[in-house]
Parts: C-alpha cells; sequence; structure tokens
C-alpha cells in the first residue's frame, strides 16, 4: 500500500475512449497518484510501458499497487479477480460488470486479500451533485423529471460493445443520471414501470422511458435517448414545497428558481482519484450497485418495443 509521501502508482486496463479522454489526463492532474503503465490491445501511450493484457503487465510490467479498469463492462469481472488476486488495488469505471451478481464476489474477495475495491460512479462528483443533494434534503419533493438525452453517434462512435448482452445501449449514459438520484434523493426509489426502445439488430435498448417512486408516492419520470440532435440535455427538475430546483449539465449547474447556486466545469474524474487514495488510506471499500439495480429492474420489468435498426455510420 502505499504511503502518505509515496505516490499511488496506477496501471489502467483498457485504453479505450474513456481511459484517454479522462482517466490519462486525470490521473496527470491529481497529486499523490501516478500512471506507470497500460494494459490494452488497442495500443499505448508514449513513454509508458504497454503491454496487450493485465496478465502480460504483470509477469513483465514494472511494480505497481491499483488498475483502472475501463475495459467494456463485459470484461471487467474477469480482470477485477486477477488484479485482486495479485494483490492490487481495483477501481472500475461504470458500471462494475455485466451482471449483478459477479460484483459481490469481488467485493469480498479484496475485503479477503486486504485491497481496495472501488465502484465508480463519476457524475456523482460533479460539483453541483452535493449541493443539490443538501438543499433536497430540507424540502418536501412533489415531482422530479429526468432528461438524459445525447447523440450516441457523437459520444460513442463505433462502440459496438453498446449494443451487445451486458453494453447497456442508452443505460450507458442513463446510469449515470441513476447514479445522481440516487445519491440525492431523500427517500429511497423503486420503479414501477419501463418502456424500452430496441433496435432490431441490437440487444440493448436505444431508448427508455421509466418511472419511479417512493415511499412517499412522488412520481419520478425518467427518459433516455441515444437519438438525440441538436441540444444535448442531461438534466433533473425538482418540483418542491419551495420552488424550483434544476440539476442541469450533467451535475455542473445548479439553478433554483431564478438563482444560480452552482455553475463549474466537470471536474469528476480526478476527485475520482481522490476517493481512491482515501479508501486506500483506510483500507476500505466503496461497492455501491444502487444504480446498477434500477437498471437491472428496467430490464426485468420493461416492455419492449421493436424500432428501427441502428447503424453507425448510418447506412445510405
Amino acid at each position: 500500500m502505499a504511503g502518505s509521501e509515496t505516490p499511488l502508482r496506477i496501471a489502467i486496463v483498457g485504453l479505450g475512449k474513456i481511459a484517454r479522454d479522462q482517466h490519462v489526463p486525470s490521473i496527470a492532474r491529481t497529486p499523490g497518484v501516478q500512471l506507470v503503465a497500460t494494459a490494452s490491445p488497442d495500443g499505448g501511450l508514449a513513454d509508458l510501458p504497454s503491454f496487450g493484457s493485465l496478465e502480460a503487465l504483470l509477469a513483465d510490467g514494472p511494480a505497481f499497487d491499483a488498475v483502472a479498469i475501463c475495459t467494456p463492462p463485459q470484461l471487467r469481472r474477469g480482470i477485477a479477480e486477477t488484479a485482486l488476486r495479485a494483490g492490487k488495488h481495483a477501481l472500475l469505471e461504470k458500471p462494475p460488470g455485466a451482471t449483478l451478481s459477479e460484483i459481490a464476489p469481488l467485493a469480498a474477495l479484496a475485503r479477503e486479500v486486504g485491497r481496495t475495491m472501488f465502484v465508480t460512479w463519476h457524475s456523482r462528483f460533479a460539483p453541483a451533485v452535493e449541493p443539490a443533494r443538501a438543499w433536497l434534503a430540507a424540502r418536501h419533493i412533489k415531482s422530479v423529471v429526468v432528461n438524459w438525452k445525447e447523440d450516441v453517434r457523437v459520444w460513442h462512435p463505433g462502440q459496438r460493445w453498446l449494443w451487445e448482452p451486458g453494453g447497456l445501449g442508452v443505460f450507458d449514459p442513463g446510469i449515470n443520471a441513476l447514479s445522481i438520484l440516487t445519491r440525492i434523493m431523500p427517500s429511497d426509489i423503486f420503479l414501477t414501470e419501463a418502456m424500452l426502445d430496441m433496435p432490431a439488430n441490437c440487444h440493448t435498448p436505444i431508448r427508455a422511458e421509466l418511472v419511479f417512486t417512493d415511499s412517499l408516492a412522488t412520481p419520478i419520470t425518467v427518459a433516455f435517448d441515444f437519438l438525440q440532435t441538436g441540444p444535448q440535455f442531461w438534466n433533473m427538475q425538482f418540483e418542491t414545497d419551495a420552488g424550483s430546483l434544476t440539476l442541469d449539465d450533467g451535475g455542473n449547474r445548479l439553478v433554483q428558481g431564478d438563482q444560480v447556486l452552482v455553475d463549474q466545469s466537470n471536474d469528476e474524474y480526478p476527485a475520482l482519484y481522490q476517493r481512491l487514495q482515501a479508501l486506500v488510506a483506510a483500507g476500505a471499500c466503496d461497492v455501491d450497485l444502487s444504480p446498477m439495480t434500477h437498471v437491472a429492474d428496467a430490464f426485468l420489468l420493461g416492455r419492449r418495443r421493436i424500432v428501427d435498426a441502428f447503424y453507425d455510420p448510418p447506412q445510405t
């Protein structure tokens, strides 16, 4: 385990878009952590040792303390188990795996070997999320409306794994909204109905309409759309006994009535590595599966509606 003056040495496993866009620069910006190697069939980074797999890295690579697992979710369980059994801490991108049942044994293994396992929900670390949680805690919530709508061809170009079993489809970004909602709602929510639009050539939905409630019968409607063109939407609208509260821009902006309470740029991923450092120092794990549970419920309870086949790039 890294000491207080020794950097926590990180190896990234899976060097795709999210790793290159977010994890690599965030590690570089975070004091106390250091990227020392990568393991990926998708190439490496200049000036860093690179390997085709975690096994190759463990056999021939430099010393490291923790892995950041940024592969598609279908691959994460096996990689995390290998890392933990090798005595490494494990940070898992969201969602932590392809199924719920595979995560609990990993958490048990982490505790057995005395290593940290951190299931990350990066959107919870957006700057307006905790202020929203604090504001809502003292109010009666009358209704919630969530719109999480983006263009998959812009944000996830060519990522075919999204449409395979375990890839989640529109729930890949939608689970970010659920991670925020489960963090800031004062009471637990549960799903009552869902409609899933399934492209004729895909195994996961491209749109989803969800209805939740809680023990107070609060109406909560959620819309996810992967075919949004023009303006992109990542927002939540709360109507309360003290007026409206809007959490916008994926959790970066908070507006109460006409007053802007928070308006900051996205700084989620460095906060993940700060959290990892704290967990390692405390010898603790952070394995909250509530956002993934709601996705599983949607697949269990949701009605399926077959829609036009999806192609990326579009067929002409």
